[in-house]
């Protein structure tokens, strides 16, 4: 396989488990015309400079993973969601070359309708920040200092969802304070949750 980028060309030569899953994955990704980038630490592959997919290890799996893939058909029932709050991004895990080799044509379908969708310029629909749930231990906070409630809402969009479904995951009013006030600073500069 000619190499296309010397950044993701060290990513897979460092990788310890799923090397030769993820190496096998390249291979079918840059066979449909994508340019590779190395991009949070992974390897992304894109078309005009629009993220289509990233392949990434974890501990139990390796996995083919589509910035839109909400939108792809899924005619094999091969996606799923990578976590409940997952709006857009679907992936497909694997453990082994053999799973891989017997979906490669299922997989280059699936690749080049990912890669139809971004030229039609198509979106997924995202549910819009007000429709998360603002846990009242923040509500009294923004009630009482300003500047936090209007860096607060300064932030992205994703990075609001972000802190608002993790302090409403506490279950315990002094765990949910507990968490806004670990935040509060980095909240104050701008950052997300995982800054």
């Amino acid at each position: 396989m000619k190499s296309t980028n010397l950044k993701v060309d060290a990513f897979y030569n460092k990788a310890k488990k799923w090397k030769s899953e993820m190496e096998l994955l390249r291979e079918i990704v840059l066979s449909c015309g994508l340019t590779e980038e190395l991009k949070w630490y992974q390897p992304c592959y894109t078309l005009n400079n629009a993220n289509i997919l990233i392949v990434s290890a974890f501990k139990e799996f390796c996995v083919l993973s589509f910035f839109k893939g909400s939108l792809l058909k899924d005619k094999s029932l091969l996606l799923s969601k990578p976590g409940e709050n997952t709006q857009s991004g679907r992936w497909i895990k694997f453990t082994t070359t053999t799973e891989i080799n017997q979906l490669k044509t299922t997989l280059k379908t699936y690749i080049k309708e990912a890669i139809a969708i971004e030229k039609k310029g198509l979106k997924v629909p995202l549910k819009n920040i007000t429709a998360y749930a603002v846990p009242q231990e923040l509500e009294t906070i923004f009630k009482t200092n300003t500047s936090f409630k209007k860096a607060f809402t300064a932030l992205t969009p994703g990075r609001q969802k972000g802190y608002l479904l993790y302090f409403s995951q506490a279950k315990q009013t002094a765990t949910r304070k507990a968490r806004i006030e670990k935040y509060t600073l980095q909240i104050m500069q701008g950052k997300g949750l995982h800054d």
